[in-house]
């Protein structure tokens, strides 16, 4: 059985809902053409998020790891192709810390690729209706240093894994200060994500590899 760990984020910034999380725990123990899915929460914390990370890879030790993240102003499902060697925090975590400059990882390389067929995923998700793009930047705040980590941790390991980024819900942009910014119910967010797993199986059962520069296209 493939195995698919997908974690979300626990609210931040003041917030009460983040949409990672509301998608993620919403598709914990879907089953889709064989494969499993677990869900697990992250701290948006910097110094918790990673041994979190580290203990859910452990214990569920998956075949596809999709990690999702909430980025206001984003309008679509927005496929990360890279993860950069830094935190750069332009407000505080949930533990009041805000790092500036700061390596993910000392030493670590300056940047590692998603292994997912992001080009194709964003193509199938079009095609099934779903607003998606090819994302340059996950930003330098804890959903890139997951990101990073993730990938750092993988590397080599034949795991297919990656990041998305995910709009607002309506909930949060109807109260959010300034300019109205995008919004997706949360219903339409689990069913673009699940189609997204629906494709990443697929590929991941027709034998795909791992594709150079977080790209191609799926077999």
């Amino acid at each position: 059985m493939v195995r698919i760990l997908v974690t979300g984020f626990e609210p931040f910034g003041g917030q009460s809902l983040n949409p990672s999380w509301e998608v993620a725990r919403a598709l914990h123990g879907l089953q889709l053409q064989g494969a499993q899915v677990v869900a697990v929460q992250l701290p948006c914390v910097f110094a918790q998020a990673l041994p979190a990370l580290q203990q859910a890879l452990a214990q569920h030790t998956p075949d596809i790891v999709l990690a999702l993240g909430q980025a206001e102003g984003r309008c679509d499902l927005s496929v990360e192709r890279i993860a950069i060697n830094v935190m750069d925090a332009r407000i505080p975590d949930n533990a009041g810390a805000q790092p500036i400059d700061v390596p993910v990882i000392v030493g670590g390389p300056a940047s590692y690729f998603s292994t997912l067929p992001i080009k194709s995923l964003v193509a199938g998700l079009r095609a099934a209706g779903f607003p998606a793009s090819v994302s340059q930047t996950a930003g330098t705040f804890v959903c890139n240093q997951v990101f990073y980590a993730l990938q750092h941790t993988l590397a080599g390991q034949g795991v297919h894994s990656g990041f998305v980024h995910l709009p607002l819900l309506p909930e949060q942009a109807a109260h959010w200060p300034g300019p109205s910014l995008p919004s997706w119910p949360v219903g339409l967010q689990i069913a673009a994500v699940k189609q997204a797993l629906d494709l990443l199986v697929a590929h991941r059962l027709q034998g795909g590899a791992d594709l150079p520069l977080g790209g191609g296209t799926l077999n």
